[in-house]
């Protein structure tokens, strides 16, 4: 059994467990980590009896970390570097804070956008569930076609943003502060969704406790996307709602009046921190391997087995 997937089974884990735990798996030095040293931590973890005798052994602590941020539990592969859990961070946040930016020109409009939807595209389907059916290149014609799309939905608010800067009453205002962050958390879920489509079609694995596979179930795939849909809009939602609040109160204090140009440091700082705690938050909501009844299950997953409840790999 794919140890990953062992481990994300056995531990049943509170959401502030859960987020200790990926606070862990974010640590930077697991992008730098050499192919060598991961293989050297998973040939620990292969052997079952030793990793269960010696779980609290710091040097076995350490394996599961490397294993867990560097390892697809679905495929058993090296997760590329750039798309490393641990890159999430580093990679998206310079994105939020740009497209946020008032946009000066066609290039300050669509490039924050494009690169940012380019990236979490390509890191959802990377992370996404790896069990059902596809090949490489339908992957790559989705890819690019959810890349464009959310692009395009990313810049309408800001071209309304720029329509609307002419008027200077409160409505105008608002709504050029709120659309884009709204459009911002709803398009990162529907990117999700869009990404994975493939899941709630063809079906993700369902298997028992012991890592048994079941069958391939379109309603965990249904489930799967659903649940990591909703946290990437929270994340995102949330990280750019929190540092507009930041920046619209700081605007009202006299050292601005002194300083305006604070304002983007303010800014700035205000995402990276917000961002610094969502995304480990997010991707806590909920548990790796998720968990569902086999009575809301398809028929023949019902009939081929006998356990009451059934795991599925949620995804990233």
């Amino acid at each position: 059994m794919e140890p990953n997937l062992r481990f994300w089974i056995s531990e049943r884990q509170s959401f502030i467990q859960r987020f200790l735990q990926w606070t862990e798996l974010l640590d930077p030095t697991n992008l730098i980590i050499s192919d060598e040293n991961i293989e050297k931590w998973r040939h620990l973890l292969l052997d079952e009896d030793a990793s269960r005798d010696n779980a609290e052994d710091q040097k076995m602590q350490e394996a599961w970390k490397r294993s867990l941020s560097t390892v697809h539990p679905d495929s058993s592969k090296l997760i590329p570097v750039l798309f490393r859990p641990a890159a999430f961070l580093p990679a998206t946040w310079p994105m939020v804070f740009y497209s946020l930016l008032p946009a000066r020109g066609v290039r300050s409009l669509i490039l924050p956008q494009f690169f940012l939807y380019t990236y979490t595209t390509a890191f959802n389907i990377i992370n996404g569930n790896a069990s059902y059916s596809h090949h490489p290149q339908e992957s790559l014609l989705l890819g690019t076609g959810v890349m464009a799309s959310s692009t395009f939905f990313g810049i309408i608010p800001h071209l309304v943003k720029m329509k609307l800067s002419s008027f200077n009453n409160r409505a105008s205002i608002l709504i050029g502060r709120v659309l884009p962050i709204v459009f911002l958390a709803q398009v990162s879920g529907m990117n999700v969704m869009a990404s994975r489509s493939f899941e709630p079609v063809r079906g993700i694995e369902v298997m028992d406790k012991e890592g048994k596979v079941i069958g391939h179930s379109r309603r965990a795939g249904e489930k799967a996307v659903r649940d990591t849909a909703l946290s990437r809009t929270v994340l995102f939602g949330t990280s750019a709602f929190i540092p507009e609040v930041f920046t619209h109160l700081f605007r009202r204090t006299q050292f601005f009046l002194q300083h305006p140009w604070s304002l983007w440091t303010v800014k700035l700082s205000s995402t990276i921190l917000v961002m610094g705690l969502m995304v480990p938050a997010s991707f806590s909501m909920f548990p790796q391997m998720g968990r569902i009844q086999s009575s809301k299950l398809e028929e023949e997953i019902q009939s081929s087995t006998e356990e009451a409840e059934l795991f599925y790999h949620r995804g990233v």
